[in-house]
């Protein structure tokens, strides 16, 4: 299984309307982790470069790399994230609304079946030396070619930029290694893959931009309802709401099958006081 931990506004919109937000990870409590991955990277390749004396195109890497780094709001990729671990107390702290919220399991197995193109399930990765990165090798034969900074020759480049960038959405600072975490990730930029179009969540404070996963359009293409695709529905440790509603909303949903997958947290979260 993998677990969302979420409030109960998202819950409506994951159940009752059968949309999965996909949030720009830039604006997540690890937004740095993207930047952390590229200049990783740029430092790997740069060290290898330095061995062979290449200081010229030790300069030109780190030049095309910060050009292309403050660009990253275009290369951000939008995601939702799910973690291995069931019922678990830091993730009710940080996700499920200090306990208050709810924890939605899908079923992996569907879920890999479900993504393709643009939308991948990504294993999060936990490290700060990129060194066996693949991309460090990758980036390094390509830079060590001749003109390979020339604009005719850029193309292989930002190819190889955009896997860069992609990469990214999966890294995260070893310090967040317990989360065990993976993530549905798209990347609007590669647009000859991506046919979903944005909307906008708009409150007092700001406007967010977010890409919708229709779950019942991707269940539908494996001939699947969503209750097919929700292994369980745990209701925080420290939240208020009632079991009997909860059944009578999923029934008024159309998803009366989820009524018996209802189970109530176990987790001596305790509820904070002022």
């Amino acid at each position: 299984m993998l677990y969302h931990y979420t409030d109960f506004n998202a819950f409506d919109g994951i159940i009752r309307c059968a949309e999965l937000r996909l949030n720009n990870i830039l604006n997540m409590n690890d937004a740095a982790e993207m930047r952390l991955f590229m200049n990783g990277i740029c430092k790997a390749v740069t060290e290898k470069l330095e061995k062979d004396k290449e200081s010229e195109k030790v300069r030109q890497t780190e030049s095309y790399f910060q050009k292309e780094m403050a660009e990253e709001f275009h290369y951000s990729a939008y995601a939702a994230c799910f973690s291995r671990y069931r019922d678990d107390a830091a993730q009710w702290e940080r996700y499920g609304n200090l306990g208050r919220g709810v924890c939605i399991a899908l079923h992996e197995r569907l879920v890999q079946k479900m993504v393709g193109g643009a939308v991948a399930l990504q294993e999060v990765y936990y490290q700060t030396d990129m060194r066996e990165h693949w991309l460090v090798d990758e980036f390094y034969r390509a830079v060590k070619e001749p003109k390979a900074f020339a604009k005719k020759n850029l193309w292989k480049l930002q190819n190889l930029m955009n896997d860069a960038w992609v990469q990214s959405a999966a890294f995260k600072h070893p310090s967040f290694a317990r989360e065990r975490e993976f993530r549905l990730v798209v990347s609007p930029f590669i647009s000859n893959e991506f046919a979903i179009e944005p909307k906008y969540h708009v409150t007092a404070g700001r406007i967010k931009k977010y890409y919708p996963l229709d779950l019942n359009k991707m269940c539908g293409k494996l001939n699947l309802h969503l209750s097919d695709l929700v292994g369980e529905i745990i209701i925080g440790p420290t939240s208020s709401q009632s079991l009997p509603i909860l059944q009578d909303y999923l029934t008024d949903c159309g998803l009366d099958f989820l009524k018996n997958k209802i189970t109530l947290s176990e987790c001596p979260l305790r509820k904070r006081t002022s």
